[in-house]
């Protein structure tokens, strides 16, 4: 049996404890993680795409380290089935909050399917810890001056505020 490549899909502006959660239990399941980090140009990221790779890279070195499979970090500006099928992914791993990811998520695991039908989606639930954690949310009170230290790492914290210093003056 051939070496099995999970893709993680997502925009990681900010890399948050609820990514990072599904990140560790995703490299259980594979060989391979492929982080891809969308450009998602229409969410207007706070952080640049090579900066968002840097974090991803900066933060999973440890994870990958343990020597439970190997991570990369890899932009893609195209349709997920089609990166997917370029990095050689058997299975796409989401990560589930609520019931309102669900219904998102179905459809696309639909469509997906229906472009590729090798390719599986497998979806992890987020630890109960972090179910509220959305990236979108966080900006948001970073950019207000509010305490963002239980939703990321110290690392993604201190650039995310630096960056919102930044922004604010």
């Amino acid at each position: 049996m051939g070496k099995r490549i999970g893709l993680y899909p997502g925009t990681f502006d900010p890399l948050t404890l609820g990514h990072l959660d599904i990140i560790k239990r995703a490299i259980k399941l594979v060989d391979h993680l492929v982080i891809g980090v969308a450009t998602n140009a229409s969410k207007m990221p706070m952080f640049s795409l090579e900066e968002r790779l840097e974090i991803l890279r900066h933060e999973c070195a440890p994870l990958a380290s343990e020597g439970r499979a190997t991570i990369s970090a890899e932009k893609f500006e195209t349709l997920l089935i089609k990166f997917a099928e370029r990095v050689g992914a058997s299975v796409i791993v989401r990560g589930l909050r609520a019931v309102s990811d669900f219904e998102y998520e179905f459809q696309m695991v639909g469509m997906n399917q229906r472009l590729n039908p090798q390719i599986e989606t497998v979806f992890l639930m987020a630890d109960p810890r972090h179910q509220a954690i959305a990236s979108r949310l966080v900006k948001e009170i970073a950019m207000l001056d509010g305490d963002v230290s239980a939703f990321l790492s110290p690392y993604v914290a201190d650039l995310l505020v630096k960056r919102c210093a930044e922004r604010n003056s």
